[in-house]
């Protein structure tokens, strides 16, 4: 038989599996919407909420919003200062971790009133009503230590702050076996898997006999029920950052540079955020440690949709307060009233809850008639074999309800004209979460969106779990069949067709990953590799099984890393020398004096404003005089646009301590984002994972967001209609990970520092830069793309010999390549240790013989942060077989 005919055949057998895993998108054993009980408390009943809803999600789409994105966390939480600052009658915040602590605005010396405490109280004492949701964590196990938050937060009247769930372990449990498991307990370590399950699910508790292993994961804040903001990034530690992402922060003249106080300066691949409620714990140098940089996107919305996100908050908020607040006759304690201003009257009831309801469960999906023809998000017509039918339903009027061409009045969009954008709000919620029936809408808007893509899918997530068939128990969302199947058919199409991913190298745990205490981290690792390229069942794997010959000339995976120096040259040694103090002891004193600790403790220097703080003083004023060498308090401008050559920057010191100087760290990807043909984008909290796609346990939030103001662009080297919205969005998000954005000061706000009711986001349209990321599918965005990536991947694999990397595939290759420079020899019981050969994180000298210079030379060929992901790492061992061999509680626990 012919090539092509082998390969038919394999497409063949490879369809008819396919499609039964898309029709059993999330692998489902019970239906999603439950009908609606008789009681007599209505916001206890668990909703069917839908309705017929695109997606299946609780509230439809809907048209004249306006949206905003934000790209990393300087501009955004500047906007979200501006919001609070102007809000007159209400605040709501949700978040899985909120830090009383944290500067919106940087540096925290000249942006005293803008921490966010402070913020929240102000605005309480001007009559503003806030109401703010927290994840309440299992304290052994996480340090978000949210009863600080609570406390800090609760100054006034008119402050309430919600922690939930409750997970109420019994005493009995508690009092023996429980606590001798978990004394050294650490979550990255998977020491949970000596817990004993019933003593673990004790720990948890147990809400109507679900074990509460999950978390509340949205992060929101809506103002005065206007403006809403969400995406990726909570109001804590270690999110704040610019587009250039510095990993230095030492300012040896002047500590009140600093852009990141206490604690907010972390490196969670060296030191995790342990106690946060005493700063002692951090024992990250900032003469000697980089911190990692954080990437993440959130979006700023106004118009009905907001209305949705209010129902949604009030939803959850009346819940918990039924559940646990209501006998404590507080009275900031009070539930919320939905009033549906904006929206379809009587959509949703005062309590928030939806007032339609469907019964007989979740409606089927099918797949039926393989050659109905289709339109795309674009509307470019193609044919392919899926169509979905629901009974009662119009099958033409259904699937333009699916693609969102319509709303719930039937009423078309195109025929309304331009109208603002289509956006709908998508959850992951259920009983325990939200007090409704089980919502998986994000996950169904992932997979249809991919598998009505026509060109290209962009993903950035921080995490990538998924599966491609039940062969991969235990993870169940049926993402990767999605990937599969679209890229299968633009194969057999003879189509030009890419997906890009970004995700982190290494998730954001402390420790060298052959230690046993990474065994955590190498089980999470495991799971991507398995859901990427490994295992049998991967998407890579089952794309060439198909017939594909060549998988990555479909779909490639990336990571994004970089690279700073520590100012802590000859100016440091100069103002130590003149003042008898030491950069640390100073800048320890400075954050305590700026308030980035809990309840002014924070370093435990006792340091605060308008008393004698006299190592902060002391240094301040020999730094004041010394002026040698200290411009460059980091050099990360060095690979953006317009930046200066690393050759071209000077260094006061010797050449050993300017070799010491360099650091590099992965660049943390948190973003929770696909963008498709330029044309449509979902943004919110949700990972690619189980505990974010299956809808029954992390609590989620999203929106689909298809802009219909078009711009003129190009796709595979032909005109092409792109949405405002996303091509901008992608294009600023590219241009940022092969350094062609300029670095971006944070003390020069600009259009994308603001909320949508100060200025939508400005872009350049047509500028060099601009039109090298336009067309995803050129030739030449491909050169530029994967040169980049290869080039920095060069780089930093033999300056800073960086794991995860292709050229470690067994253990002793690992040794080999890192473990001899970066980990001591010294056993765990050897009193005297031997230390490492160099610092975590820092250049190994033997590979530049010529010197600083031969190394400035080699990162001077940096640009951006895009790397490859090496996909070869480990391949040759099983690197996590513990990990993988655990009981059926820790599997659902890390997927």
């Amino acid at each position: 038989m012919s090539f092509f005919g082998d390969a038919k055949n394999a497409f063949d057998s490879f369809t008819s599996h396919i499609k039964k895993e898309i029709d059993n998108i999330q692998g489902d054993e019970e239906p999603s919407v439950q009908s609606q009980g008789n009681t007599e408390n209505s916001s206890n009943v668990v909703q069917g909420q839908n309705g017929g809803n695109r997606f299946e999600s609780f509230a439809p789409p809907r048209t004249s919003n306006e949206a905003k994105w934000y790209v990393d966390g300087c501009g955004y939480m500047w906007a979200v200062s501006v919001a609070i600052e102007e809000a007159r009658e209400s605040i709501w915040i949700l978040d899985w971790w909120l830090s009383p602590e944290l500067y919106l605005r940087r540096p925290p010396t000249e942006n005293e009133d803008y921490r966010i405490d402070r913020m929240l109280l102000a605005a309480a004492e001007r009559g503003v009503k806030v109401n703010v949701i927290i994840y309440k964590e299992v304290s052994q196990i996480l340090t978000l230590c949210s009863d600080h938050t609570k406390k800090a937060l609760q100054l006034h009247p008119n402050i309430a702050v919600f922690r939930h769930p409750d997970h109420a372990p019994s005493g009995p449990v508690i009092q023996s076996e429980l606590l001798s498991s978990i004394q050294n307990f650490s979550l990255k370590s998977l020491q949970l898997a000596d817990v004993p399950a019933d003593a673990f699910r004790a720990l948890y508790g147990v809400n109507k006999d679900v074990v509460l292993y999950w978390a509340h994961h949205e992060k929101l804040c809506l103002v005065d029920g206007d403006i809403a903001f969400m995406g990726g990034l909570d109001l804590c530690f270690g999110r704040w950052d610019t587009n250039s992402h510095p990993l230095a922060d030492a300012h040896p003249t002047d500590i009140n540079k600093a852009l990141f106080p206490g604690q907010d300066f972390n490196n969670a691949r060296v030191y995790d955020f342990e106690d946060v409620t005493n700063w002692e714990h951090n024992k990250l140098d900032r003469t000697k440690n980089s911190r990692m940089g954080w990437s993440d996107i959130s979006i700023c919305l106004r118009g009905p949709v907001v209305q949705d996100l209010r129902a949604h908050f009030v939803q959850r908020w009346n819940f918990i307060f039924e559940e646990k607040y209501d006998v404590r006759k507080d009275p900031r304690y009070m539930g919320l009233t939905f009033d549906g201003n904006g929206i379809t009257e009587g959509y949703y009831l005062e309590n928030g809850s939806n007032s339609i309801s469907i019964s007989g469960g979740q409606a089927q999906r099918g797949l039926e008639n393989p050659e109905i023809t289709e339109r795309g998000f674009g509307g470019e017509e193609r044919h392919h074999g899926h169509r979905f039918h629901v009974p009662g339903i119009h099958s033409d009027m259904f699937n333009r309800l699916r693609r969102g061409d319509i709303d719930n009045s039937g009423d078309s969009y195109g025929d309304r004209g331009s109208s603002g954008m289509s956006i709908q709000l998508v959850r992951s919620c259920t009983e325990w979460s939200n007090g409704v029936a089980k919502e998986h809408s994000i996950a169904n808007a992932y997979i249809e969106v991919i598998r009505n893509s026509q060109h290209f899918v962009y993903i950035e997530n921080q995490f990538f779990i998924t599966a491609t068939g039940d062969q991969q128990h235990p993870v169940r969302n049926k993402i990767g069949a999605a990937i599969v199947e679209r890229i299968v058919r633009a194969y057999r199409s003879g189509d030009k067709y890419k997906v890009i991913v970004l995700m982190p190298a290494v998730p954001a745990f402390a420790g060298d990953l052959h230690a046993d205490d990474s065994l955590g981290t190498r089980a999470i690792m495991e799971y991507q590799y398995q859901s990427i390229c490994r295992g049998g069942h991967s998407i890579m794997e089952a794309i060439e099984k198909a017939g594909v010959p060549d998988s990555k000339q479909y779909i490639r995976f990336y990571n994004l890393r970089n690279y700073d120096r520590i100012n802590a040259g000859s100016a440091m040694s100069q103002v130590h020398d003149a003042s008898g103090v030491d950069y640390e002891d100073a800048r320890r004193e400075h954050d305590d004096i700026v308030g980035a600790g809990y309840d002014g403790r924070g370093e435990g220097t006792g340091a605060y404003y308008g008393r004698p703080n006299p190592a902060y003083e002391q240094y301040q004023e020999a730094g004041a005089q010394v002026t040698d060498g200290s411009k460059y308090d980091s050099v990360s401008a060095c690979y953006m646009d317009y930046g200066p050559s690393i050759k071209d920057i000077p260094w006061s010191g010797s050449e050993e301590a300017e070799f010491n100087a360099y650091v590099s760290e992965e660049l943390y990807i948190h973003s929770k984002v696909l963008i498709a043909d330029d044309r449509i984008v979902i943004c919110g909290s949700a990972n690619l994972n189980d505990r974010s796609q299956l809808g029954d346990h992390d609590s989620e939030i999203a929106v689909v967001i298809q802009d219909p103001t078009l711009i003129e662009s190009e796709m595979n080297h032909k005109p092409y209609q792109a949405s405002q919205f996303a091509s901008s969005l992608r294009r600023q998000l590219f241009r940022k990970h092969l350094g062609l954005l300029p670095h971006q000061d944070p003390t020069r706000p600009d259009d994308n520092f603001l909320p949508l009711s100060h200025a939508p986001n400005a872009y350049d349209w047509g500028s060099p830069a601009d039109v090298l990321v336009r067309d995803v599918l050129s030739d030449e965005f491909e050169e530029l793309w994967t040169v980049t990536a290869t080039t920095n991947t060069e780089v930093f694999t033999k300056a800073f010999h960086v794991v995860p990397a292709d050229n470690v595939r067994n253990w002793e290759d690992y040794k080999e390549f890192f473990s001899e420079f970066f980990v001591s020899p010294s056993k765990e019981e050897d009193k005297e240790k031997i230390p490492a050969r160099y610092e975590y994180g820092h250049v190994v000298k033997e590979e530049f013989p010529g010197g600083v210079a031969e190394l400035k030379e080699s990162l001077d060929r940096v640009r951006g942060s895009l790397v490859e992901m090496p996909l070869l790492f480990m391949d040759g061992v099983d690197f996590a077989k513990e990990g993988l061999t655990l009981n059926a509680l820790t599997d659902e626990v890390y997927t």
